[in-house]
């Protein structure tokens, strides 16, 4: 048993999956001057993934911290605070769904157009 959660492999895991890679993605979603479809998609789809695993680190961490004798990690994992935390998960989820439907959006209107072109009488 470790003395704080703050020292635990999971809680790092936490900070990069939590700070670390979704300023990545971001910072990439931003520099590209040009980005495929898939890309996009593979993007949106991380960070959905990024969340789940958010979520399931926070759970775990906190399950954690009621059996360490630190106030601290109480302080950050149990208490009221800890709801602040699932911010950033809800955060990066929703920004992921929402890149994953723009894509499938355009997908279904460019489909459309084309319907359209090749039907003209229905």
């Amino acid at each position: 048993m470790s003395l704080s959660v703050f020292v635990e492999l999971r809680f790092w895991l936490l900070v990069v999956f939590s700070l670390v890679l979704p300023a990545g993605i971001y910072a990439l979603l931003l520099a590209t001057r040009s980005i495929s479809r898939m890309a996009v998609l593979g993007f949106g789809v991380a960070l959905v993934l990024i969340a789940g695993v958010d979520v399931y680190l926070l759970q775990s961490l906190a399950s954690l911290a009621k059996t360490t004798p630190s106030l601290a990690d109480d302080a950050v994992f149990i208490s009221e605070l800890s709801i602040a935390l699932y911010v950033l998960p809800v955060v990066f989820g929703g920004i992921g769904v929402n890149l994953m439907s723009h894509v499938l959006l355009r997908h279904l209107s460019e489909a459309e157009t084309r319907f359209d072109r090749e039907h003209p009488d229905d």
